[in-house]
Order: C-alpha cells, then structure tokens, then sequence
C-alpha cells in the first residue's frame, strides 16, 4: 500500500512541479521548539524573557490562541506531527524509554497504578509528513531533536534525505555548547551554542537547495533540560530577576510534585534568548536569500514548559501545571502558521487546533493532494487563515502514565468552549469552560451532569475505537507508602527547590568552572 501510494503520488509530483518556476516554487520551513511554554515569550506579555525575533514572526503570522501539541510529553507529539493523528491512534503514548508495567516500580512512587506498554519507535507503516512532500518533489531537511526511535528509526528512515543531529535522544547529551556528544553532529569549535548550530546548518541546506522546492524541519533541543546559558546571558536575566523584585516563595505544591510560580530562572531564561537568537538568524537568512515571500512558516513547541520535574524552569501561569500535566499549562502551546503567498490571512484566530492539523495544512497550503487516510486526525486550515471557521469537532489526548513531571494518567476531550479530563486512578472527571475559567480552578462537572455522560462517552468511544491501551491497579499499591513519599515531597523537595532557586539568583552563582563550556575556542 505504502509503495503503491509512492509510485502514484511520484507521478503526480512530476506533473505538478515539472513546469513550475523558481517564483512559483512553495518552500517549508517547521520550527519546532522543545519543552516551550505558551507564555515563555514576551509578545505574550511575559516581563522576563526577551523574543524578538519570535515576536516577529507572530506579527507576521497568523497566531492560533488556542493551538495545542497533541500530549503532555515530547515523542508523542513529534510521532503526531508527522502523522497526523492523535497519539491513542498512533500508540507512542509516553516519551521513548519511559517505564512501563512493572518497570514503573523502579521510580520509588509507590503509585496506584501500573503504566501500560506503548509502541516505542515511530512504526515504518506510516507515512509521513516528510515522505508525502518528498514524492511531491521536495527536498528534505532535518535538524535536531528527533526522540521517535533508535537506530533504524531515524529521520532519514522516515522520509528526510538530509538528519543533522536526530537520533534516540531525547535531551542534549553533551549539553548546549560544543563538544555535543552526539553521533549525528560533527563538532566545530569548542564551545560553539548548539542551538545556533542547527540554525546554521539549516541555512546551508536551504542555499545549497534553493533550486528545488524544499522542506526543512528545524527542531531545537532548546529549551529541554539540562538548562544551560553563557555567563553573559545568566548576569542579564539575574539583573532582570533582581529588577522584577525576587519573591520570597518560588513553588506551590501540586498532586505529586511541586510546581514552578514564577518565571525569574535566569539560566532558562539565557538559553530561550539563545533559541531566539537562533530563530532570528535562520528567518534572516531566508529573507537575505530572497525565499521570505515563497517559504511557509510553521512555528511550535511540543508541550508545555517544565514548571515541575525536569529542571522545573518556568512558570505557565496564568495556565495550570506545565509539560506533563493535564491541564492548560501542559498541552496549550505557542502556534504560528506564515503563508506569505495567501492574500488578507488573519492576525489570530481563537479556534482550537492541534499539531495534528499541521500534515494536512501544509499540504494544502503548497497545493499537493491531501492524505485523509493517514492524517486522520488532522484538518487543513488552510481557510481558517483567511478567517473562515472549522466545524466544531472532539480534540482527545490520551496519557495513561504518570510521568517525571507529576501529571495524573487521564485522558482529554475538548469540544468548544468544554475540556473534560477523565482520571485513571480513581475514574473521577472534571469539566472546565476554558472561555472564562483558562485557569481550570473551577470543576463544574456536577453543575453539568449530562454534558459530561456525553463528553466522557465520546471519549472513551474514540479511545476504545482505536484500540487505546489502559493502565491497570498496581496488586503492591500500599497507601502508607505513598503517604510517606508524598510528605517527603512537600516538605524536604519543597525546601531544597526554594534554597535552590535562591542560589542560582546569588551574584556569587557559577555552576562550573567554564560555564558549561560556553566559552567559544578552537579545537
């Protein structure tokens, strides 16, 4: 099937891009972003972080307020993206190399229930976004943080002709300046930003391929964890920490974890000025090249920003929680789409979208066939850039694992204006009118009782249709030993995240003796 729709779809891209000149050419640029947080840009009214160069693009780009990655965590959002369906469809449900069953013991949460297996490696039955521009004539590109599979299951077994830098990790192994410890990237200088980097390399693609219509993929492993920025850097957002006027308390205490207040980290804050700098030079590049007016523009990020676990790096707030979570915080995402060649294209939009939506979007916006049957979660939005609007329809994300972040195994439907979040753990549901609660401090379930049958019905319809796999009661749950951890949790966790949060604003902070090796020299 997956030969046969190559051979055909080979045919008509001949057809299609065989007359077409170098103005009629449609480009592609997809900047994904990781672990970016919804409010970690100024344009949204953020007082600490500074991204220009971002805040640009969304003038120049329809802005989808109520755009969303399609999980909490990192590879099945990615496996969404090039797919275009929802991750209980595709079945990568956890980030690759999470625990499951048994294995989950190991983490010492002592939890109520066991995480079931999911598919681990993004399976070659798909056909993928990538592939789909490539038999339309499409050279492509990419760069960066792949997480969809070992060996064997990496960008260029997936339809990419071009993989700088993506493999099976899911974090910068050698961390955000040369040496990078990464079998997919050469090392140039010492000290050399790895975000920059990939920019760069993105950018010679683009020029040495500019004759032919192309499709770059550029996914930073900014802004995931471990967290690192220059010494420069770290002295500025410290300064602007110190301005703000530092609170006295950083954290509140969620179900399992403590969860990030306020946004005054100023290594975080460094290394998203060093993923905007990075995005400054490939969207300059494209303009010096003369591509701006025929490139498209996806910009994303994967989930929420790590306001808990992880490095605990950012605030969501107004939003609930963060990557991992459930709620607002974990999910909704920054979401921009710049199609230069469509005429009065709207500055932003509050319909809800997914990542999902992008395969067939893109599709359509550089005018090849569109797939339903494998984007089959996903709709063009090709019309709702002009301002036209969408039938309603269910959003569903499904999570059935607990995670490093302190999220609770659930799942999700959002219909409109209604968000309703069914918990494995104890099969309770809340309902959220995320049009005047965006907070989710207000559960209503009770207050609308037949809405949520209904939503919940529809939920688990889907889920049971695509063949959703359930966690299941850990036979070992002890209640005394949850008890136990969580009191650990909320008084020495709490207190060191406090004492550690004060000492990277100390004026005296210095994490290494080199900075993390950020100071640029030669090999």
């Amino acid at each position: 099937m997956k030969l046969h729709y190559k051979l055909t779809i080979l045919i008509a891209s001949i057809l299609l891009f065989g007359c077409k000149t170098a103005a009629q050419k449609k480009n592609i640029l997809f900047i994904l972003v990781d672990d970016f947080g919804y409010n970690d840009m100024s344009f949204r009214n953020s007082s600490f972080y500074e991204t220009p160069n971002i805040d640009q693009l969304a003038k120049e780009s329809t802005v989808f307020n109520e755009g969303y990655a399609n999980s909490r965590v990192c590879s099945p959002s990615r496996a969404s993206i090039m797919t275009g369906k929802f991750t209980a469809r595709h079945g990568i449900t956890d980030w690759i190399g999470a625990p499951v069953k048994e294995e989950w013991r190991k983490k010492e949460r002592f939890n109520k229930l066991l995480p079931p297996e999911y598919i681990e490696n993004l399976p070659a039955e798909h056909i993928t976004l990538a592939e789909a521009l490539q038999q339309n004539g499409y050279n492509t590109f990419f760069a960066g943080k792949w997480h969809l599979g070992e060996k064997g299951s990496w960008p260029e077994d997936h339809g990419f002709d071009i993989n700088i830098a993506g493999n099976g990790a899911g974090s910068p192994r050698g961390g955000y300046f040369s040496p990078f410890n990464n079998p997919k990237l050469k090392n140039n200088l010492k000290g050399e930003n790895l975000s920059m980097r990939l920019a760069d390399e993105t950018a010679k693609f683009i020029k040495n391929n500019k004759e032919k219509p192309f499709f770059a993929f550029l996914s930073f492993y900014a802004v995931h964890g471990p967290i690192e920025t220059t010494q420069e850097k770290w002295q500025k957002y410290r300064e602007k920490a110190k301005f703000n006027g530092i609170e006295n308390s950083g954290y509140t205490m969620g179900h399992f974890l403590p969860i990030r207040q306020v946004q005054d980290n100023p290594i975080y804050g460094g290394l998203v000025e060093n993923m905007d700098d990075a995005v400054g030079h490939i969207l300059g590049s494209l303009k010096e090249m003369g591509l701006d007016k025929n490139t498209l523009v996806v910009f994303t990020s994967d989930n929420g920003g790590v306001a808990s676990g992880d490095n605990y790096s950012t605030s969501n707030l107004p939003l609930r929680g963060g990557k991992g979570y459930q709620f607002e915080g974990g999910i909704k995402e920054p979401y921009f789409i710049k199609a230069p060649w469509i005429k009065n294209t709207i500055k932003e939009t509050n319909i809800p979208v997914t990542a999902a939506d992008l395969y067939p979007t893109i599709l359509d916006l550089v005018d090849a066939n569109l797939l339903p049957e494998q984007h089959a979660d996903g709709l063009s939005l090709k019309s709702v850039l002009k301002g036209a609007n969408l039938p309603e329809r269910p959003l569903i994300w499904h999570y059935p694992h607990y995670g490093n972040q302190g999220g609770e195994p659930s799942s999700i439907i959002r219909k409109g204006k209604w968000k309703l979040i069914h918990y494995y753990e104890d099969k309770r549901n809340e309902l959220y009118n995320l049009e005047n609660d965006e907070a989710e401090r207000n559960d209503i379930s009770l207050e609308h009782n037949s809405l949520t049958k209904s939503m919940l019905s529809e939920l688990l319809n889907y889920l049971d249709g695509v063949g959703a796999k359930y966690p299941v009661k850990d036979p070992s749950y002890d209640k005394n030993l949850e008890q136990n951890y969580l009191n650990r949790i909320s008084t020495e966790k709490l207190r060191n995240l406090e004492s550690e949060r004060l000492k990277i604003l100390d004026p005296n902070f210095k994490p290494n003796a080199d900075w993390w090796g950020s100071k640029l020299t030669k090999e």
